[in-house]
C-alpha cells in the first residue's frame, strides 16, 4: 500500500541516502528557521501561547528558544516554537505549496533534549530526522494537482506539516517501520485547518500544532495506539484533504531521490505572505521612475495603481488595520514599498499601516488578474502600472524576486539574516557560535551542544564554557 511505502521510506532511510546538496540546502532551512523563530519570540501571539503552555508540567522538559527561564515538556516547547517560527509569516516556503521547516525543526530540537543522554544524537541524526520529515510532506503535496496552486481551503502546512513532524519525530525516536505506519495515521487525525484564520494571530497556531501533534502521534503509536492501515490510500483518508487525490507507492529505498534535491526552498527577506514578494519587487522597480535620489514619493501626483497579480482571495486585503492583514495583503506591501523603497520588519507595525499616506495610495489601488498569472509560486508574476495626473503611465513586472529557488539568497545574505532576526533575543557571540554550528552541522557530534545554545541570553563567557 501506499501508507506502507511511506512507514518503509522513514524507517529506512539512513545517513548514507543524504546527498550533499540535501544536507547543505537543509542547513540553510535550519539557520534560517532559527532566525525567525528567535525573532517570533517577540511577538505577542507568542506571548499568549507561551502563557498558555506554562499550565503543563513534566518531568521531561525541554528549551523554549531564548527563554532562559521557560523549558516545557517536549509536545509543548515544539508548539510554542513552531508558533515563534510562524508568528510573522517569516519561514521558508516550499513548491507545492507550504512551510516545510517550521513543523519540523521544533520536534527534533525538543526531542534532543528529552532523550535519554546516551546514545548521544548527532547532527547527522538530526539532519536524516529533518530530511525525513520534509520528503514526507513533499511526497504529499505530490499527489494532488490542488496542491501545486496557492491554496484555498486548508492551510498546507496544518496538513502535511502535521504528518512530517509525525514522519521525523517516528526517524529521530527509531519506531519500527509498523509503529512509523501508525504515527502517520493518527496524525492524520490531528491535521488540518481552515485558510479562513489566514491574516489572524490563529495562523501562526497551524505551524505550532503541526509539531506538537505530530511528535503526540508518534509518541502514541510507541504506545501501541493503531489507526487505519491504509490511511494515506483512501479518499476518505488523507485524501479528505484534496478533491482530486491519487497517490502513489514511493520507489523502493535503493532507487530513492529526495525532492529537495530537486527543488529548493525560498527564503523571504521580509516578514509576509510569499506572493506579496513578487509585488515588493515589481513596486521596487516602478518606484525608480518615480523617485530621483532621496526625494519623496509624490503621493498627490499619482492617479493610478494596477496590480495584475494572481487572483488568491486571502491575500486580497485592500484596507488592512492590522500587522497580520498587512502581511497578507498585495495592496499594502506595493504601496509600502512605493512609499519607502522597501519593505521590513517594522513596515508591519501599527504605526507604519496607519500612515495617511499609505491610506491614500491604497484608495488608488486596483487589481487585474490575467489569465496567464495562475496562482502557483512557481509561475506567478507581477506587473505594475503606476499612472500620474498628467497621464504618463510607468509599468514594471517581477517573474522571479530575490529569494525564490530560482534566484536563491546567497549564503552571505541567508547569514545576515539569520543574524539580523537572532540578534533580537541572542549575544553577538551566541548568534556567530550558532551560525557556525549550523552550517557545519553534520561534523556535531552531540546535538546538546546545540540545544545550550538555544536557551537564550547568556554571556559569552557562559556560552564559552558550555561548549
Amino acid at each position: 500500500s501506499v501508507t506502507e511505502s511511506f512507514a518503509r521510506v522513514i524507517h529506512g532511510l539512513t545517513v548514507e541516502h543524504l546527498t550533499d546538496r540535501v544536507i547543505q540546502r537543509s542547513k540553510r532551512m535550519i539557520l534560517d528557521t532559527l532566525g525567525v523563530g528567535f525573532l517570533g519570540t517577540n511577538t505577542e501571539v507568542f506571548h499568549k501561547a507561551s502563557e498558555y503552555s506554562k499550565i503543563y508540567s513534566s518531568n521531561v522538559a525541554s528549551t523554549v528558544w531564548g527563554q532562559p527561564d521557560l523549558r516545557l515538556p517536549p509536545t509543548y516547547a515544539a508548539f510554542v516554537n513552531g508558533v515563534a517560527i510562524h508568528s510573522m509569516d517569516f519561514d521558508d516556503t516550499w513548491h507545492p505549496a507550504t512551510h516545510p521547516s517550521g513543523a519540523v525543526l521544533p520536534v527534533l530540537v525538543a526531542l534532543s533534549e528529552a532523550l535519554p543522554p546516551s546514545p548521544k544524537c548527532s547532527g547527522l541524526d538530526l539532519l536524516l530526522a529533518f530530511n525525513v520529515g520534509i520528503e514526507v510532506q513533499g511526497q504529499l503535496l505530490s499527489f494532488s494537482k490542488e496542491a501545486n496552486d496557492i491554496p484555498k481551503r486548508f492551510h498546507p502546512p496544518s496538513v502535511v506539516g502535521t504528518l512530517g513532524s509525525a514522519a521525523a519525530a517516528s526517524k529521530f525516536l527509531g519506531l519500527s517501520m509498523t509503529k512509523c505506519r501508525e504515527a502517520l495515521a493518527i496524525a492524520v487525525s490531528h491535521a488540518g485547518a481552515p485558510i479562513a484564520n489566514a491574516a489572524t494571530q490563529t495562523k501562526p497556531l497551524h505551524i505550532g500544532n503541526a509539531a506538537r501533534h505530530g511528535m503526540e502521534a508518534a509518541f502514541l503509536a510507541m504506545l501501541g495506539l493503531q489507526g487505519n492501515k491504509q490511511v494515506l490510500d483512501m479518499q476518505t483518508g488523507f485524501g479528505a484533504f484534496y478533491a482530486n487525490y491519487s497517490p502513489t507507492v514511493l520507489p523502493n529505498l535503493d532507487s530513492h531521490t529526495w525532492l529537495l534535491e530537486q527543488q529548493d526552498v525560498a527564503f523571504k527577506r521580509f516578514p509576509a505572505h510569499l506572493a506579496t514578494h513578487w509585488v515588493a519587487d515589481a513596486a521596487a522597480s516602478v518606484r525608480k521612475h518615480l523617485v530621483t535620489d532621496r526625494a519623496l514619493l509624490p503621493t498627490d501626483r499619482i492617479a493610478r495603481i494596477v496590480l495584475r497579480i494572481p487572483d488568491v482571495q486571502y491575500v486580497n486585503r485592500p484596507f488592512p488595520d492590522s500587522e497580520h492583514e498587512a502581511r497578507h495583503s498585495f495592496q499594502y506591501v506595493a504601496c509600502a514599498t512605493l512609499l519607502d523603497g522597501g519593505i521590513t520588519v517594522p513596515s508591519f507595525h501599527k504605526c507604519q499601516i496607519n500612515r495617511p499616506q499609505v491610506r491614500e495610495l491604497l484608495n488608488k489601488v486596483e487589481l487585474e488578474h490575467p489569465q496567464d498569472n495562475l496562482p502557483s509560486f512557481n509561475t506567478l508574476y507581477c506587473e505594475i502600472s503606476v499612472t500620474l495626473s498628467d497621464g504618463a503611465t510607468f509599468t514594471e513586472r517581477s517573474d522571479t524576486f530575490y529569494g525564490h529557488w530560482r534566484k536563491p539568497l546567497s549564503q552571505k545574505d541567508l547569514r545576515e539574516k539569520f543574524r539580523a532576526n537572532a540578534s533580537s533575543v541572542l549575544s553577538c557571540h551566541t548568534v556567530e557560535r550558532l551560525t557556525e554550528i549550523v552550517e557545519n552541522l553534520e561534523d556535531l557530534e552531540d546535538c546538546s551542544v546545540l540545544t545550550t545554545l538555544l536557551k537564550g541570553p547568556s554571556s559569552p563567557e557562559l556560552v564559552s564554557k558550555s561548549i
